[in-house]
């Protein structure tokens, strides 16, 4: 219950647009992509993105931020089944990505990172992984030429 009353509230509080102050407005989204991961990710990856390596699924606690250093790397990120396939619009997975990278790795994010936008996730979207195993395995690799251990 307190769930659907903390989803409720972000989702009038999204609503509100201009009536809001930009603070609260703020918050609002922060909360709407929290909940948003909650319910879309949090099954496999964990409430705090800590993955589950029994079943293969890695954390993205402190690696996400090595993901995006890379093209391919930022691009996988929304192309994996989970993102690509998801019943959230562009703009939503645009919005829990941009939270996701800052709630779990704002410590190993780039200089300069370019907060995913609407429109780039529409474009990589279209295009899904045919691999998931082999593309992170590539990121992966070329993170480990510059020295950086992901999980």
């Amino acid at each position: 219950m307190r769930r659907l009353a903390s989803g409720l509230v972000v989702a009038v509080l999204m609503t509100a647009g201009a009536a809001a102050p930009p603070a609260l407005a703020a918050d609002a989204a922060s909360g709407k992509a929290r909940y948003q991961y909650i319910l879309n990710c949090a099954g496999c990856h964990q409430p705090d993105g800590s993955g589950a390596k029994s079943g293969g699924v890695p954390t993205m606690r402190g690696q996400l931020g090595h993901f995006v250093s890379l093209p391919e790397g930022r691009e996988f990120l929304v192309k994996v089944p989970g993102t690509s396939n998801s019943p959230l619009s562009d703009a939503d997975v645009a919005r829990m990505l941009n939270w996701m990278l800052h709630a779990f790795s704002a410590e190993t994010l780039p200089a300069g990172l370019e907060p995913y936008s609407e429109a780039e996730v529409s474009r990589l979207r279209s295009q899904p992984l045919t691999d998931v195993t082999a593309a992170r395995r590539a990121i992966v690799a070329r993170l480990a030429e510059r020295g950086v251990k992901v999980e």
